[in-house]
């Protein structure tokens, strides 16, 4: 009794060993695919703006925010380098 108890739970305990190698494994190799994303999504959002309707109208809205919002990050990254420069100059 006692040994088929041990025979089972080594075979559980091997069996859970297993399990967490691969899951370890499976998590370390792992990449995210977001960047590969980037340029379909915008190109989704052309597709259905070109479309006309409710739909389209969101999409062409959609779009022009997400342009904004690059354009806005541009001029942060302008004003801090002119920021720079105005410290680097004593003002």
């Amino acid at each position: 009794m006692t040994r088929k108890l041990v025979t089972r739970g080594a075979r559980v305990g091997f069996v859970a060993a297993v399990f967490a190698a691969g899951w370890l494994c499976g998590v370390a190799v792992q990449e995210p695919a977001e960047a590969q994303m980037g340029d379909l999504g915008k190109e989704a959002m052309k597709q259905a703006g070109e479309g006309g309707g409710a739909l389209g109208q969101a999409a062409k809205l959609g779009t022009t925010i997400g342009e904004m919002q690059e354009n806005v990050t541009e001029l942060q990254k302008s004003l801090e380098t002119l920021n720079q420069i105005k410290a680097a100059l004593g003002g």
